[in-house]
């Protein structure tokens, strides 16, 4: 396995390493690891085509790596706990072996309906270990999954299948969050109306419902396993072909399918696991992220199977059965390692101190912190009460087109800072940018993050549209990657996330573009104009608001236009992208060539009006004053 760095000067060590003799640092993590054969080139990059190569010819399957290379050793060893929603459900344990025989028989059943290498395939499903099944057989086999959320519209869902031109759909009949049933089946019959790409649809039944069947397109999951045998020999894949396509929300309104690739993924994600989280032989390890997000892609999947630990898959809310369900849990399977995020640790913080105290959490030595950057209170909340003063804090920064943790403390290894993300990990070059494209060199600072070299799991385009991914990410800056994020650094290098510098507003942990929310705000026939912007909340971190122009003559009342704009959301996007205010305006302020001023909107929603700067070069700066005066504050 690979060697962790165990101490603080180990860590500067393989930093400097990293940086200055990049290929053969990674060369020696990569050979940890199974291939079939070997690169024959470690790095090859061009930031300014964007072109990057890692492991150049060499071959493997990451199932192999995951599941295979563990049998002789750790087979019998739990690899998945999959915890219910209901609490009153038994939980299932899946060890190694069980797994490697659920994967290649479900392999058979994708290779049966006509799946082949290179095919894309959607999974919609809830947290059950069947979606861990299902997105490891697309691996086995060489076909890309793309992971749709399950809590996105029919309309959603359908935009994503079409882009990534899926032809197979995997799903469940229905779930529970919490007491809510969802019709999970419903969304896709209502998605493939207009995704005649898919041929088939594989249902897993989730539950006793009656599920409507199409015939000739639908089966059911088990009825298919009826006809395969068990073994399915992994597929040879490259290092750089497709492992999966992620889709996350653009600043233009078109979601962007970020594709990860086979080796740099594997190495990267299982390098990143065990160092950040420390992660040893015995430990359980318990990620509560949904695997529809990247979270749940790296680190409840492929880096822990990678690294042969025991992960945890939660079907459920931390709120239910009551707000100490998450402590139920940490007590019940003696969870060593709890990664969530802020969002959550706020929500739970709210509710008396009795949901946690009644638990024994004493099994916990490692916290994580994912999604967003965590403020001050939720940090010292989830250190005092959680980990009780003795548990090292991870607050991990990253992304879905970083592909794995990019600056974290390594748990127990660096000094912690709360609020502070610390340290880059090995391989990682961030640089400061001033707004005028130049490096800032000098420490303390503050500026925009960039990234001066490639990582191994980093996404390597966007599916269908290599030049939007250059527009995107490695045109603000030469020759760097822009992350789209602020950062302070501190005085000893520390970096701390300051928030998003573009039109993408993280809420609860999910970065939320505001071009498609206002697209779907300006479909409603009463709507002239809109604009959305991010405001801080107690809980969600950021929250939505909308200021909106409607047409002369709009019969509805505000609240009633408030409910169905929010419908119109939930119905194009889905119920995470609503808005928790809306403020009608006369005119939205603009510059003399018509662009919004939304830095002037966000003030306003943050309660900052105080200090909006100089307004008078605007088209229209009167209508400033009446936005100020009617601010939903």
């Amino acid at each position: 396995m690979i060697k962790k760095i165990d101490s603080f000067k180990k860590y500067k060590e393989a930093y400097i390493e990293s940086v200055e003799h990049p290929e053969k640092f990674w060369e020696a993590i990569a050979e940890k690891f199974y291939w079939r054969k070997k690169w024959n080139k470690v790095l090859e990059f061009d930031l300014s085509k964007p072109e990057v190569k890692w492991f150049q010819g060499g071959k493997l399957n990451i199932t192999e790596n995951c599941l295979d290379r563990h049998l002789e050793k750790i087979g019998n060893k739990t690899a998945i706990i999959w915890e219910p929603n209901n609490p009153d459900e038994e939980s299932r344990y899946i060890t190694y072996r069980q797994l490697y025989v659920k994967v290649s028989r479900f392999a058979n059943v994708l290779k049966n309906n006509g799946v082949q290498k290179g095919d894309r395939v959607c999974l919609y499903m809830p947290m059950i270990p069947e979606l861990s099944i299902a997105m490891l057989a697309c691996a086995r086999i060489g076909a890309v999954h793309s992971i749709v959320f399950a809590g996105f519209s029919a309309t959603a869902l359908s935009s994503r299948i079409n882009d990534s031109e899926c032809t197979l759909l995997i799903t469940a009949n229905e779930v529970y969050r919490g007491t809510k049933p969802i019709n999970l089946k419903a969304v896709c019959d209502e998605a493939l109306e207009n995704s005649p790409c898919i041929k088939k649809v594989i249902v897993y039944r989730r539950t006793v419902e009656p599920t409507h069947m199409k015939a000739g397109r639908d089966v059911f999951w088990f009825d298919e396993l009826q006809k395969v045998p068990v073994d399915c020999e992994a597929t040879e894949m490259d290092a750089e072909d497709m492992l999966f396509v992620l889709y996350t929300s653009g600043s233009t309104g078109k979601p962007k399918g970020m594709v990860h690739t086979t080796g740099g993924y594997l190495i990267g994600t299982a390098y990143t696991f065990q160092n950040v989280f420390q992660y040893q032989k015995d430990d359980v390890y318990w990620c509560t992220a949904d695997i529809g997000w990247i979270t749940g892609h790296s680190y409840i999947i492929y880096g822990p199977l990678a690294a042969g630990a025991t992960t945890v898959m939660f079907e459920g809310v931390p709120s239910y059965p009551d707000y100490g369900r998450f402590w139920e849990i940490v007590e019940k399977l003696k969870v060593t390692h709890f990664y969530t995020a802020p969002t959550a640790i706020r929500a739970l913080a709210k509710h008396p101190l009795d949901f946690v105290e009644k638990y024994d959490l004493s099994s916990l030595k490692v916290l994580g912190s994912v999604g967003e950057p965590i403020n001050e209170e939720a940090w010292h909340w989830y250190n005092d009460n959680i980990g009780k003063g003795t548990c090292p804090i991870v607050d991990t920064w990253w992304q879905t087109e970083t592909g794995g943790i990019m600056i974290s403390p390594l748990a127990g290894v660096t000094p912690l800072r709360p609020t502070f993300a610390t340290l880059p990990l090995p391989g990682v070059q961030p640089a400061l940018m001033d707004e005028n494209g130049k490096e800032i060199t000098t420490s303390p600072a503050e500026g925009r993050l960039a990234m001066k070299a490639p990582w191994p799991s980093m996404a390597r385009t966007i599916y269908g549209d290599h030049q939007r991914y250059k527009d995107t990410y490695f045109s603000t800056y030469k020759n760097m990657y822009f992350t789209g994020d602020g950062a302070y650094r501190d005085a000893v290098g520390n970096y701390r996330i300051t928030g998003r510098v573009d039109d993408v507003v993280i809420v609860s942990g999910h970065n939320l573009g505001t071009a498609p929310i206002e697209n779907a705000i300006n479909e409603h026939s009463a709507i002239a104009e809109s604009a959305v912007v991010g405001f801080p909340h107690d809980v969600k971190g950021n929250a939505l608001y909308a200021y909106v122009t409607k047409y002369d003559g709009v019969a509805l009342s505000d609240e009633e236009l408030r409910l169905e704009i929010n419908q119109q959301i939930a119905g194009s996007i889905g119920a995470i992208a609503k808005l928790d205010k809306i403020q009608f305006v006369n005119g939205l302020p603009k510059t003399r060539s018509g662009k919004i001023m939304r830095r002037i909107l966000r003030k306003i929603a943050s309660d900052d009006a105080g200090n909006l700067g100089d307004i008078s070069t605007l088209l229209n700066p009167e209508v400033v004053e009446l936005i100020k005066n009617k601010a939903l504050v």
